[in-house]
């Protein structure tokens, strides 16, 4: 890139070598890095093509194209990822949330608003960024929360994202197993459990594979064993008229109802990611 010093001369630049790298999506991680390095919105990468580039902001835009190279995920390069309208610090110990992971919080809004739970208090089980938490409490002014998880750097993470958007008090952010730090009783139940088959992690995608945390992939030999944990403790630690809900992997439906029944829950029902796929299942207790 040396001698490029033209805005849109540095973008096309940094565009071919995403594109010859096999990078995916090489046209929006292009203008991700090039906005982060020069400091530059959207609209003026594209409406000011002909902008100097300083020794600096290439020098910047070089290290993060050789990370992106490597295949380390933008979002960690940037150390940021949007989730539900909100930008979240990323953590080593900490899952890159999904898109995919916004069905699950449609789905757990729509069925408290359903309910008319005046002040709802959820627990949020491996919650890593904090992401499944705040955003409830966000978009539910009176709830209260809990976020659980058994690293304690996401649970670092976490905290420091909950500041950013939420008043003291509201949520807390404990380490440990599960549900086992909960002394009470809550509403809902909410998680993206690790769900990935042990075998099956190195056939993920680089950016998954090598980048998120494995604790937080790894869900055992038939990818469940999570679901397990949850299921058995879940029924101490819901009100009367609660649920559980959960992410679940592609072709897991089956076999998390059958554990959620097997463990005294009613499901309720499943809802779709925009690709189409399964990826929530809610339940209530039985009876």
């Amino acid at each position: 890139m040396e001698g490029t010093r033209r805005l849109d001369a540095v973008f096309r630049e940094t565009l071919r070598r995403l594109t010859a790298a096999g990078v995916p999506s090489p046209g929006l991680d292009a203008r991700l890095l090039v906005c982060a390095a020069t400091g530059l919105g959207h609209e003026r990468l594209i409406g000011e093509p002909g902008r100097s580039v300083t020794e600096s902001e290439v020098h910047r835009l070089e290290g993060m194209v050789a990370r992106r190279l490597a295949r380390e995920p933008v979002s960690r390069i940037l150390g940021e990822r949007e989730f539900w309208g909100r930008s979240y610090a990323l953590g080593s110990a900490t899952l890159d949330p999904r898109p995919d992971t916004e069905t699950l919080v449609e789905a757990a809004l729509d069925w408290l608003r359903r309910r008319d739970v005046p002040r709802p208090t959820i627990a949020d089980l491996g919650t890593g960024t904090g992401c499944l938490l705040i955003s409830l409490l966000c978009d539910l002014h009176l709830a209260r929360g809990f976020g659980i998880d058994i690293d304690p750097d996401a649970v670092v993470v976490a905290a420091s994202n909950a500041r950013r958007y939420l008043e003291p008090g509201r949520a807390h952010f404990i380490c440990g197993d599960w549900l086992a730090p909960v002394g009470c009783s809550v509403d809902l139940i909410v998680s993206n459990p690790p769900y990935v088959e042990t075998a099956e992690i190195t056939r993920l995608e680089p950016e998954v594979a090598a980048f998120d945390p494995r604790r937080a992939l790894d869900g055992g030999a038939d990818g469940l064993d999570a679901y397990r944990r949850i299921v058995e403790a879940a029924a101490g630690h819901i009100n009367p008229g609660g649920a559980l809900m959960l992410e679940i992997g592609a072709d897991q439906e089956t076999s998390v109802a059958e554990l959620l029944e097997w463990g005294g829950f009613s499901v309720g029902g499943t809802r779709r990611d925009l690709s189409g796929t399964i990826r929530c299942i809610f339940a209530t207790l039985s009876g």
